[in-house]
């Protein structure tokens, strides 16, 4: 799989997007961030059905265009081909990664979580093109009960994994604390409440391309 990974990750939750207008913003929202140059873009739903999945997921695509934009879909392998998306991300207790790359083949990207304070046992024998780690800071859009590892955490698992693995350090990370993780060894931060929750998503974005590169 021939992907640069970019330094910057958006995340999308759908609990930021609005109720009202929910195509109308999703089709803005794509838009604007390709403009802004977003190359790779998750959009996770764990809470609605798969009509409103779908119907997300096919918005995004027509304004984010496959050429331009990678689309990693959260959780679900078996809607990505329905999505026209790129990809999956499956964590501990979804799809085990290999499961995931029988199911897409080896031309679609597949993420998944790599570890935390400690790489888990065999993970870089996965088939999988990246591997979450942390959470590096606490974090109000994902459940989880990991303690956050901070940027020496970051810094150990890159030791760990060696140069070559694609690391995607999350949670909790802002402006101001990205560089030092970068700087740490993550290839690349995935962002969600950072960006998303902002008036302007696609100005924030660039705030952070401009910042990070």
């Amino acid at each position: 799989m021939a992907f640069s990974f970019p330094r910057i990750y958006p995340i999308l939750d759908s609990a930021t997007i609005p109720a009202t207008g929910r195509a109308e913003y999703l089709q803005r929202l794509g838009r604007s961030l390709t403009d802004a140059g977003v190359t790779l873009i998750e959009y996770r739903n764990k809470t609605g059905s798969d009509a409103e999945l779908l119907a997300d997921a096919a918005t995004l695509r027509a304004a984010m265009p496959a050429g331009q934009v990678k689309l990693i879909l959260d959780d679900r392998a078996d809607l990505v081909a329905a999505t026209g998306f790129d990809g999956v991300h499956v964590d501990a207790g979804d799809m085990p990664p290999a499961e995931a790359r029988r199911l897409l083949g080896p031309s679609q990207i597949v993420g998944t979580f790599g570890g935390s304070d400690a790489l888990l046992p065999g993970i870089l024998a996965e088939p999988a093109d990246y591997l979450a780690i942390g959470p590096v800071f606490p974090t109000t859009t994902k459940q989880t009960d990991k303690p956050p590892i901070g940027v020496e955490g970051v810094r150990r698992l890159r030791a760990q994994a060696g140069p070559d693995t694609v690391l995607v350090a999350a949670a909790g990370i802002t402006l101001a604390t990205a560089a030092a993780i970068l700087a740490a060894g993550a290839t690349t931060v995935a962002v969600s409440a950072a960006i998303f929750r902002a008036d302007d998503p696609a100005a924030e974005f660039r705030r952070w391309l401009q910042q990070l590169g």
